[in-house]
């Protein structure tokens, strides 16, 4: 495989169990036991084998489906067990071979992808399912970042297995999924303790990691089914999920494919890649969403929000995967604020329901999907526009808004509305809502913006609450929209997702935002470095017999 093949292929991420070549799934009762399996010759790209338990893409989005399926199939499930198939090898990480050989787009969006999982997880668990990495044989790297995204670690002690973060002495590179940042701000590791386990090829085993607080449990093989029952019991007390009840199917996503872009039932992304640009399209349910719990359970994957939610979660995933070089992503809505607005009221009123709870966490995890993107996002609120409650959650995740005035009709006008949708169920990465972020942490514009909740705003009323950066009149607006766009694009990719990183996420910093702007800094700049990826670098030689040939020099 070339360092360019795998940009060649066309990713989905849509996947159901009977495709799985990697996991076996078995559900007992309140637990699940996910068990890593890899199948070795089945990568998702040609040129490299999984072996020992190694993951790449395709082992990844089977994972996330398979979470996907406990959190909205199985309502019974309080625990997740994560574990191996495999005899004394729990997981070695992310294949090595398929990161030497991978461009370096590949490499860096896989890894965004991998931290988007484990953070889902840790998302998961603060709404009551909880995790335990059954760790029954030798773990590194990547293995041990989903390790580390568990509620607890539980490792056997049969006196030959280790758990190691190898990547900075094997591979010249940093653990890319978290690794680092967990040991330090989850587990609390000595910051000493730490460095020398982050640079022993080695790594350490059961005792020592206790000792060290690398994991939380261990056990002796023969004793370690009966520590990991143990363990379940008491994280199954610890859960608030149901523990019975009647799941949803997870039915397949009905989406068109073609030149012009991706095609669904509540979300249309159209395509100009000569602009270099995605209309993503998000549209409010064509009626009120039922109001009753009982029609939301019956609707089940037809309800508009998990819809919506499902649905922008693989647009998201297909752009930032197959279409590298589409680098702003312009943010629209359509249909009848009204319904957005019963939705969002629906789903208040009924968030301690287990699926309208899940509900709520797909829909945070997908508009997080869009504020950690390294795309360019404008919403442009114009003609027709639906920006209402959670549909509004589009212009804040925004890194501009253009809002449309018409001084002359204004029943014509675009509107902006606000529900408390917008003040809490849908955080961000650093905790804190889209509006509270968009003023620093200053809570003090929010007093206003709080009062007008419910109520239509126009182009004026939203530029004078700080809600929208421009509001042209029709006269000028296509020509700022057009000016605006095409000056974007003519800037660098590399100092606009910097640059859009870091303006993204002000003020506070979260365990999970200090592990994504390290992706987006030391690792994006790490993988293109001669030491990692040069014909002599670390990535490019193992397994080769050759020892890597660094440049010495401190940059």
């Amino acid at each position: 495989m070339s360092d360019t093949a795998n940009q060649t292929l066309h990713v989905t991420y849509d996947r159901n169990p009977a495709q799985y070549q990697h996991w076996k799934v078995r559900y007992d009762g309140e637990v699940v036991t996910l068990s890593m399996d890899v199948n070795e010759d089945s990568g998702i790209a040609p040129g490299y084998k999984l072996k020992l338990n190694s993951y790449d893409l395709g082992v990844d989005i089977e994972l996330y489906d398979a979470l996907q399926r406990v959190r909205f199939e199985h309502p019974e499930v309080k625990v997740v067990v994560m574990t191996s198939a495999k005899e004394r090898m729990f997981c070695s990480g992310a294949n090595i071979y398929m990161l030497g050989k991978s461009s370096h787009a590949w490499k860096v969006n896989f890894c965004k992808f991998t931290n988007e999982t484990r953070n889902g997880i840790e998302d998961s668990s603060a709404d009551g399912l909880k995790f335990l990495a059954a760790v029954n044989g030798t773990v590194a790297g990547g293995g041990y970042e989903l390790a580390l995204a568990c509620d607890e670690i539980l490792m056997v002690d049969d006196r030959s297995s280790t758990v190691s973060l190898p990547e900075v002495p094997l591979l010249g590179v940093l653990p890319g999924t978290g690794g680092l940042t967990r040991v330090t701000d989850k587990r609390r590791v000595r910051r000493d303790l730490a460095d020398v386990f982050s640079t022993t090829t080695e790594g350490v085993r059961a005792e020592r990691a206790r000792q060290w607080g690398l994991v939380d449990h261990i056990a002796k093989p023969a004793q370690f089914a009966d520590a990991v029952a143990a363990r379940v019991a008491a994280l199954a007390a610890q859960s608030t999920r149901p523990g019975a009840g009647v799941g949803i199917a997870l039915t397949p996503l009905t989406r068109s494919a073609d030149e012009s872009g991706l095609h669904y039932r509540y979300v249309d992304v159209a395509l100009n890649r000569a602009a270099r640009t995605a209309t993503l399209t998000l549209r409010a349910p064509d009626a009120a969403p039922p109001a009753s719990l009982a029609d939301i359970h019956a609707q089940g994957a037809d309800w508009w929000p998990l819809a919506l939610a499902r649905e922008l979660d693989d647009a998201i995933l297909m752009l930032r995967t197959n279409d590298l070089e589409v680098g702003a992503w312009l943010l629209r809505t359509s249909g009848n604020p009204a319904h957005v607005l019963a939705a969002d009221a629906s789903l208040l009123a009924h968030a301690g329901d287990w699926l309208v709870k899940e509900t709520l966490g797909l829909l945070r995890r997908t508009f997080a999907r869009l504020d950690v993107s390294s795309r360019t996002m404008f919403a442009l609120i114009d003609r027709d526009a639906c920006f209402a409650g959670t549909l509004a959650e589009l212009a804040f995740a925004a890194d501009r808004s253009f809002m449309l005035s018409l001084p002359d009709e204004p029943a014509s006008a675009p509107t902006l509305t606000l529900s408390a949708m917008n003040f809490g169920p849908l955080p961000m990465v650093n905790h804190q809502t889209r509006l509270l972020t968009r003023f620093c942490g200053d809570a003090t514009p929010l007093a206003d913006i709080q009062a007008v909740v419910g109520e239509a705003l126009n182009a004026d009323r939203a530029i004078a609450l700080g809600l929208v950066t421009y509001a042209p009149d029709d006269i000028d607006w296509d020509d700022e929209v057009r000016l605006a766009i095409e000056e974007r694009a003519s800037l660098s990719p590399d100092a606009l997702t910097g640059m859009e990183a870091s303006l993204r996420f002000p003020g506070q910093e979260t365990m999970e935002t200090r592990i994504f702007g390290r992706l987006s800094a030391w690792q994006n700049w790490i993988f293109i470095r001669p030491n990692a990826v040069g014909e002599q670098g670390a990535l490019k030689v193992f397994g080769s017999g050759s020892k890597a040939q660094f440049n010495w020099e401190r940059v």
